[in-house]
């Protein structure tokens, strides 16, 4: 039950549900075990008839025994039904109170997992599979769920109902409630057994879950290099591996769980024997009636399905407790980028100093910035140059704060960059990254997510002009509401930058970033982007980290980077002087444009 603490918070904050529901679960209980004491009362009454019929053998009054028996039976019949009902009306209110609530904490889980994953820093998703993150926020969170609602009130029902059944066992006959009540401790002690079993495999049982979860995602979202090498057959052959694998974990888990009601059915059975057999010499000891043997009969089978619910309680209990594990473990990590201020508002002039900063990437070990230094004021532009691997975009993660530097200092507008408020410092800064990601909506709820107000119509179009996509959007069939698949995969390359640029546009930031964000587009397209850039960029910073050199857009400042330290600075006409890798840069990218020509 140790993983299982975590929810107690939830329990306190449903605390009322839960104590009607427990308090509605005694009250039916208790009219249930009256039940069978009227039954053993009417049981006694027939038999004492019978004995008062025959001594009336031949009399007059036999018949008027007889009518008196069956109103008295009919007045028994009605109350048993009676008490039925309040007892049925009573296990609605339970269900509508214990079960509710356990949806409602459900629910409120999943929203502190889904925050919780938002809140974690850049590297936690490096280090963890996109589909074990789903299945323990959906697979896990059911299993929990199970503990939260029906696991509670069957153990409540199970409790209240061996308190009630007891109690008027013991106002009958001690000696018969001991005998009824030896099969009891033994079936305990199995089921402590094999619930250690059941917790154990559970366990297992959910990690290869994930795992197929996993793979599955990795599949799918990757369907077309799947496709183009013709890897079908081996991915399923792999699929069907790992499914084979779950599949005998829950098995060998199913065959566990198979000896808990054959045993739950034995131990009752033997309470059931010796019941009637124990009883039957107290009736005649003259100790007990014969009503209380079918009293003490009726006691046991209710104490049939709370007994054989320990083991499917202890059952959900483990797998839950299994599952809460799985979950604690990712909700006991805390982000590595902690934000200092998360409800300040501000703009940003755009000052940004580098000073002596080195990056280590916590997962990998790997240095990709050594000591870097540069200056840049407001409304300066700056391009980053340098080779594949050099530490480009590891410049703009840093200034996002996605990590925290291993050692220097950042500072943004003269304030280090770790004291400024996360949430503030990336939405005035404008981001186009790399690797474009579109969301599986319409291109208009895309650009108008890296807003933070709700633009309108002409606000979306304007700003899809000045990514030079207008024109395309317009000529697809649903124009602005076509539907752009998962991760843009109805669209070009091309398409996916323009749109992920107008995306970025529309924050109005303070600070632009544009990580190689053009590769995929045409000299002309190129030309009508960077000429919007030239005009409404006048008075933003902005870094533009690219492999290829724009003529149309003039730079204050040019770095090359090599090995994660500047190689060469300077202007344009400074780094061509030097002839070094930059000029060698450009004297390429002016012979392909000749030779397209």
């Amino acid at each position: 039950m140790g993983d299982l603490k975590y929810l107690n918070r939830f329990f306190w904050t449903y605390r009322l549900r839960m104590a009607l529901g427990i308090v509605f679960i005694c009250i039916s209980n208790y009219f249930q075990v009256l039940q069978p004491q009227v039954i053993r009362e009417a049981l006694d009454l027939v038999i004492d008839y019978v004995n008062a019929y025959g001594v009336y053998d031949g009399f007059g009054v036999q018949g008027e025994f007889f009518g008196i028996l069956s109103h008295t039976l009919m007045l028994f019949a009605g109350l048993v039904l009676l008490l039925a009902l309040i007892m049925g009306f009573f296990l609605y209110l339970t269900r509508q109170t214990i079960i509710v609530m356990s949806r409602l904490i459900e629910y409120d889980l999943r929203e502190v997992i889904f925050q919780h994953y938002e809140d974690l820093s850049l590297e936690f998703y490096k280090r963890n599979n996109t589909g074990d993150l789903m299945n323990r926020i959906t697979e896990d969170v059911n299993k929990v769920r199970m503990y939260l609602g029906p696991a509670v009130m069957y153990m409540a029902n199970l409790v209240s109902t061996i308190i009630f059944v007891i109690v008027s066992m013991l106002a009958v006959s001690p000696t018969l409630t001991l005998y009824t009540l030896i099969p009891l401790p033994v079936l305990a002690i199995s089921i402590y057994y094999v619930s250690n079993i059941i917790h154990t495999r559970s366990t297992l049982i959910q990690q290869q879950l994930s795992r197929l979860t996993s793979i599955a995602q990795e599949v799918f979202s990757g369907i077309r290099v799947v496709k183009s090498y013709v890897r079908e057959r081996q991915q399923i052959r792999y699929f069907a591996g790992q499914s084979d694998v779950y599949k005998n974990m829950s098995v060998d888990l199913a065959k566990v769980d198979a000896w808990f009601f054959p045993l739950m059915i034995f131990m009752v059975g033997a309470a059931t024997i010796l019941t009637v057999y124990v009883g039957g010499l107290q009736v005649v000891a003259g100790e007990i009636s014969a009503g209380n043997i079918a009293e003490f009969v009726i006691y046991v089978n209710m104490l049939t399905w709370p007994v054989t619910a320990i083991g499917w309680i202890a059952s959900i209990v483990q797998q839950a407790s299994a599952s809460q594990k799985r979950i604690n473990e990712f909700l006991s990590t805390e982000p590595t980028v902690i934000d200092p201020d998360p409800d300040y508002r501000g703009d940003i002039r755009g000052s940004i100093v580098f000073e002596d900063v080195t990056f280590v990437y916590p997962d990998t070990g790997i240095k990709a910035i050594d000591g870097l230094s540069f200056t840049l004021k407001p409304g300066e532009k700056l391009a980053i140059i340098g080779r594949t691997g050099s530490g480009k975009t590891t410049i703009a993660d840093l200034l996002l704060r996605m990590y925290d530097i291993t050692s220097g200092r950042i500072l943004v507008d003269g304030k280090d960059v770790s004291k400024i408020g996360l949430a503030n410092l990336r939405r005035r800064i404008g981001y186009v990254p790399q690797d474009v990601f579109l969301f599986s909506d319409t291109i208009r709820a895309n650009i108008a997510f890296g807003a933070d107000h709700d633009p309108d119509e002409a606000e979306i179009e304007q700003f899809a002009k000045y990514a030079a996509v207008y024109k395309d959007i317009e000529g697809l069939t649903l124009g602005f509401d076509t539907l752009v698949g998962e991760r843009g995969v109805t669209l070009s390359g091309g398409q996916k930058q323009r749109v992920s640029i107008a995306r970025a546009l529309i924050k109005r930031p303070d600070i632009v970033i544009l990580d190689d964000a053009l590769s995929a587009v045409d000299t002309n397209t190129e030309q009508q982007i960077l000429g919007y850039f030239n005009e409404a960029l006048q008075d933003k910073t902005a870094i533009i980290i690219t492999h290829r050199i724009y003529g149309h857009l003039k730079f204050d400042k040019i770095i090359v980077l090599e090995d994660g330290h500047v190689a060469e600075v300077g202007t344009h006409e400074e780094l061509l002087a030097n002839g070094g890798y930059y000029s060698e840069i450009v004297e390429r990218q002016l012979a392909e444009e000749v030779d397209e020509q």
